[in-house]
């Protein structure tokens, strides 16, 4: 059998569905609700478009222009048709084109989208290479097949090691900080994302002709990796990732052994007074309040330390979550992008740690940037009063559920 027949077939098994991977039109706008505001009409890629479900999503309800890049003509004659019977057919633009050697200047969109399309190229070479096509502050939203457990099955771990190594939610995020992102959000897919692909597959492979050439193994690898899904389900998933490129002007890291004084004279100066300062010494102090790791710092580019931000234990109705307070930006480097580099990494280093839930009183007009949101909303009060809006939540876990209650904070917060 020729290598065009099987290529032929597969592709013939695999025409007029509605997907080419597990996702639907939910987990997209969960994606996209991520990302945060986007430009009023956003330049979208959206690489591996297959059909083009999301691209239609995006260019109607976000109002994109899209770019659609796959390498199969036939999937961008379906989208083109699809676009043309919604009346989209000005905003979505099919393209065919190679996703490991895309033809575009840098920095030529606000989001690079890509579901279920990334394994292509591999999740690392993707976060390389894609990285240059965002416009400054731009995301990268894609999906990635994961291991949902530490202690995969031997069948499932023999069947991905012999078609894509998988890695753990946790893995791909700390490989993302690594390649220089933060992670805006992850969320791990329901199971109604893979019966939304593998429901319509399975009809399609249960119809097919085994006597077209190539046909019968095209529809024997879509039965083994359906039954592998029913049989061992539970050991991997897909999961969703939004990312933006860090901000190359400050370098983040923990703060280092030795540097309590200068980060007690920064924040001394930050606010003025002695008390912020204070607070932080007492946090040092209390073993049930301090966690190691989570106490960080962005250099100016003389090594100095331009900014600090610090995350200790609170609860919530007894439940373990995390305080983000004080965050302090040295006078001379205030209003230069120094405060958000630092809090922006202290968020990725507590999602790596496992935190799932943050909570900060402060300013409702910028903590919203980093996806907080009313604390009300999530059934969350502290203990005193302050107004609703400057009481905000950042839920780090999709997956993980959300405390309700009143909020205990440290001792030293005498609150």
């Amino acid at each position: 059998m020729s290598d065009n027949a099987s290529h032929d077939s597969f592709f013939a098994l695999h025409h007029g569905l509605p997907r080419q991977g597990p996702g639907s039109d939910a987990t997209t706008r969960r994606l996209l609700a991520l990302c945060g505001p986007l430009p009023e009409r956003p330049r979208v890629l959206d690489l591996g478009c297959g059909p083009g479900r999301s691209a239609l999503l995006l260019a109607a309800e976000a109002g994109a222009e899209v770019t659609a890049v796959d390498l199969h003509e036939p999937f961008l004659d379906e989208l083109r048709r699809s676009a043309a019977d919604r009346g989209l057919d000005g905003s979505i633009h099919p393209l065919r084109a190679d996703m490991g050697a895309l033809p575009f200047p840098d920095g030529s969109f606000d989001l690079v989208w890509a579901e279920s399309s990334a394994y292509a190229i591999g999740f690392d070479r993707a976060l390389d290479e894609w990285r240059r096509l965002l416009a400054p502050g731009g995301t990268l939203v894609l999906t990635e097949c994961v291991w949902t457990t530490g202690e995969p099955s031997p069948a499932a771990r023999a069947f991905w090691e012999q078609h894509y190594p998988l890695r753990t939610v946790t893995a791909l995020s700390s490989a993302a900080v690594g390649a220089g992102y933060h992670v805006l959000g992850s969320l791990l897919q329901p199971e109604g994302d893979w019966a939304e692909y593998y429901g319509p597959l399975a009809a399609r492979a249960d119809a097919a002709d085994t006597a077209v050439p190539g046909m019968a193994e095209a529809v024997a690898g879509a039965r083994a990796e359906i039954a592998m899904r029913r049989d061992h389900g539970s050991d991997y998933g897909y999961a969703g990732f939004v990312l933006r490129p860090a901000d190359p002007r400050w370098r983040t890291r923990p703060e280092a052994p030795g540097e309590a004084a200068a980060i007690r004279q920064l924040v001394a100066a930050a606010f003025g007074s002695e008390a912020e300062a204070e607070l932080v010494d007492a946090l040092r102090r209390d073993p049930d309040a301090w966690l190691p790791g989570l106490s960080y710092v962005a250099e100016a580019p003389d090594g100095s330390i331009a900014a600090h931000a610090l995350i200790t234990r609170c609860r919530v109705d007894g439940a373990p979550a995390a305080a983000l307070a004080p965050v302090a930006v040295a006078p001379a480097h205030q209003r230069t992008g120094a405060g958000r580099a630092v809090v922006r990494a202290l968020l990725d280093a507590a999602r790596l740690r496992g935190e799932s839930l943050v909570l900060v009183l402060g300013h409702p007009e910028y903590y919203p940037a980093f996806g907080f949101a009313r604390a009300s909303a999530y059934g969350i009060r502290p203990g005193f009063d302050v107004p609703d809006e400057a009481m905000m939540a950042l839920v780090l876990d999709e997956d993980a559920p959300v405390p309700r209650g009143t909020i205990a904070y440290p001792a030293a917060f005498g609150v």
